[in-house]
């Protein structure tokens, strides 16, 4: 954990939470608690085809509640994807914006919803949007385990035109409700569980050695790190097991909760330019550098990855070497989900390495990291797990 100096904090809380089996079934009440009879729901087409979204278009219809659908967010949310979605969402009129499915499509509503406030704007406009009109309120029902991103007010998105990610986002499209219902993750591909599980880990991790952590975010950061460790292997074995997805979903809530409030770091910085680089799932960019990235923070965050080794479970290590010992469990976690790939595998070539390497030094993310690195330092944890 960096330096803190408890004598001022401001802690904004970051939404009301409704979780539980079977949740979504008081969606149309919570529509209505934020002052709206209708809804505007963004998924994506894979939830669409698995039934998921008919089980929420059926609460809505039995509640007479009137509501219009975008569909086509995609893995890796474009600057296209946002605009197409925010004329659908401004045609369909005044109504609560729901974000059904994972960081992709809750990261593109924010945007949809901020678009559909601000008519004359385009997601290419992400940089000047923090100062825009208020966007519309947001309830967000994440499908999957890991992202977080039904607790801040800020999409990660992809612009084509510059190859390179944006933040796109304001205060007025937080998530005024995070409907977590675990049964909507049931059945969620393994593979899936794994990259979006690792990201919750990390998120837990790097939040605590985190240069703006503070005692808030570090006690959410480590419930968070504890609960994760604990059922993202058991939710991985068996996609079937409602108590793992459960404590999984709350434990990458928490998770999200603390980075909201501390920031990222480094991992996430190298992560962000390779996906945006090569289109890799978030959390397979993430778990390729994991292991490396920490070793490399480790001088400035031993304090942090004694918290997170405890949270973990793990015996005081006999040489009191609590870093070693830490990423070593990290790296047993990652083995047993088969989550980690070479660089090559995920379509790195060795000319791509600086621009990802510049890519993540550039990243919003990276200043919060324990261990400022340079240049030379990036391509040399990208060269050794190429």
């Amino acid at each position: 954990m960096g330096e803190f100096t408890p004598s001022q904090l401001t802690i904004d809380p970051t939404c009301r939470i409704e979780f539980g089996p079977g949740r979504i079934g008081h969606l149309p009440e919570l529509v209505s608690s934020l002052g709206m009879n209708r809804v505007f729901l963004v998924t994506d087409h894979g939830l669409r085809a698995a039934g998921i979204v008919d089980q929420v278009l059926k609460a809505l219809d039995a509640a007479g509640m009137e509501y219009g659908v975008y569909d086509g967010v995609g893995a890796n949310p474009s600057t296209g994807n946002v605009d197409e979605g925010a004329a659908k969402a401004r045609a369909f009129g005044p109504a609560a914006i729901a974000a059904l499915g994972g960081g992709s499509v809750l990261d593109a509503a924010k945007g949809i919803s901020l678009l559909a406030g601000n008519p004359d704007a385009a997601a290419a406009d992400a940089d000047a949007l923090w100062e825009s009109l208020d966007g519309l309120p947001v309830i967000a029902i994440p499908t999957t385990s890991g992202t977080g991103a039904e607790t801040n007010g800020f999409g990660v998105i992809e612009d084509t035109a510059a190859c390179r990610k944006v933040y796109i986002g304001h205060p007025s499209v937080k998530p005024r409700i995070a409907l977590l219902d675990p049964e909507l993750t049931l059945g969620l591909p393994a593979r899936i569980t794994a990259a979006t599980g690792i990201d919750a880990l990390v998120h837990g991790i790097e939040s605590l050695a985190s240069r703006s952590a503070n005692p808030v975010s570090v006690a959410y950061a480590t419930q968070a790190v504890a609960m994760v460790g604990q059922w993202l292997p058991a939710a991985h074995r068996d996609g079937s097991d409602l108590e793992a997805r459960a404590q999984l979903m709350l434990g990458a809530h928490l998770a999200g909760q603390a980075l909201t409030i501390s920031g990222l770091g480094l991992v996430h910085g190298i992560g962000h330019a390779l996906t945006a680089h090569t289109g890799t799932p978030h959390g397979v960019a993430l778990a390729a550098v994991l292991e490396e990235v920490l070793e490399f923070g480790a001088p400035a965050a031993q304090d942090a990855y004694e918290q997170a080794g405890r949270a973990l479970r793990l015996a005081p290590p006999a040489d009191g070497d609590w870093p070693t010992a830490t990423i070593e469990a990290v790296r047993a976690i990652s083995g047993a989900l088969d989550i980690k790939q070479p660089l090559r595998d995920l379509g790195v070539r060795p000319d791509m390495l600086r621009p990802i390497a510049q890519g993540a030094l550039a990243d919003a993310v990276t200043r919060n990291t324990p261990l400022l690195p340079t240049e030379e330092q990036v391509l040399s944890i990208l060269q050794a797990v190429l």
